[in-house]
């Protein structure tokens, strides 16, 4: 499945992106004064190979939940059932992210990729268990590579099925106590920069705590001989599985379905960011079908964003995760879109434009 899905990958179309640039030229506005929003529009133009792209509604949000074994080692103050009660919150709607889905008029879909736990059958729940939570990353892999690609398809299997349910936008979640750790591990791995930089305090931990945290990044770094990944996949995969969770690859796999599908993807904070990077590393194409949502206030998410050229719509200093953010900046991306629907242009409605 993997394979099938790279291979349906393709780049943003030059010719849609010229189209909808053009058209956005043309619009009874003066050029470029809605700023980024005009990007985002002709980015969807690009991933979608027409232009106006279609609307990116309805949206689906899919939190994707698993544990992590470096949670032992004192990364944060949260007790590990944590995740499994924050599905369990999910799943009755009392989220934060469930309201943020309300309002955007997404679906929420929670699917469990490795919790240390046995969920009962829900309304909702989706489940791919890879294993209860990963190894800890500090002393060696925190999966298999074989894990990581059943995590990889896990996340695929679900885009595809929230596509052909009728998604036109597919938005990242995730929960998992310890998940900033991981996620500052991959970030270092794929950006090459010093676990220091983009190590952040998570659901907000204390001086000694962080210290920690930042030494356990740095020594599952050194023990799993993992720094600055290059784009090889083969590589890519490796670093996933090394210090990357069962989370991490299921939001890269769902990203990877949204480029082969043509259907546009969300990114959220810290966590999807990681994702994205393993994503890219396994196809770079598959960025040109990513928005970020927003900028989270971990360091390691700015790292992640800025290596893979994605500028954040949103900025409100959010570290929630959950799809949160995404889900925040879903209103914006429909109404960069719909510009491109529904605005007239200087020649329909017969207005005169600026002299060149």
């Amino acid at each position: 499945m993997l394979a099938e899905t790279l291979a349906a990958i393709r780049p943003a179309d030059p010719r849609a992106l010229a189209e909808a640039r053009a058209h956005q030229d043309r619009l009874t506005k003066p050029r470029g004064s809605l700023g980024v929003l005009e990007d985002v529009a002709v980015r969807l133009a690009g991933a979608a190979g027409t232009s106006p792209p279609p609307m990116p509604e309805p949206a689906a949000l899919a939190i994707f939940a698993a544990d992590h074994g470096v949670h032992a080692r004192g990364v944060t103050p949260w007790p590990q059932e944590v995740t499994v009660q924050m599905v369990a919150n999910f799943l009755a709607g009392g989220a934060v992210a469930n309201a943020f889905a309300a309002q955007a008029g997404a679906t929420v879909t929670v699917v469990d990729v490795g919790v240390a736990a046995d969920l009962p059958d829900a309304p909702q729940l989706i489940k791919h268990k890879i294993a209860y939570g990963t190894a800890d990353l500090s002393q060696g892999p925190a999966m298999t590579v074989d894990q990581a690609v059943r995590a990889l398809e896990a996340g695929i299997l679900v885009g595809k099925e929230l596509v052909a349910a009728g998604a036109r936008c597919l938005i990242t979640g995730d929960m998992g106590i310890a998940n900033t750790t991981a996620s500052a591990a991959l970030i270092s791995a794929f950006t090459g920069m010093d676990p220091a930089e983009v190590t952040g305090r998570g659901t907000g931990i204390d001086d000694e705590t962080y210290e920690r945290k930042v030494g356990l990044v740095r020594s599952s770094l050194r023990v799993n001989a993992v720094s600055d990944v290059s784009s090889s996949p083969s590589e890519a995969l490796r670093a996933l599985a090394a210090v990357g969770g069962f989370e991490h690859a299921a939001i890269a796999g769902l990203i990877l379905c949204g480029a082969a599908e043509r259907v546009p993807v969300i990114l959220d904070g810290v966590i999807a960011g990681a994702a994205a990077l393993v994503a890219a590393a396994l196809d770079p194409a598959a960025i040109d079908h990513c928005v970020a949502g927003h900028r989270s206030a971990e360091p390691g998410h700015t790292a992640a964003l800025t290596h893979l050229g994605l500028r954040p719509l949103v900025e409100l200093e959010l570290r929630l995760g959950e799809g949160t953010g995404a889900l925040l900046a879903h209103p914006m991306v429909c109404a960069a879109v719909r510009v491109l629907h529904e605005v007239a242009t200087f020649d329909s409605a017969g207005v005169t434009e600026k002299p060149v």
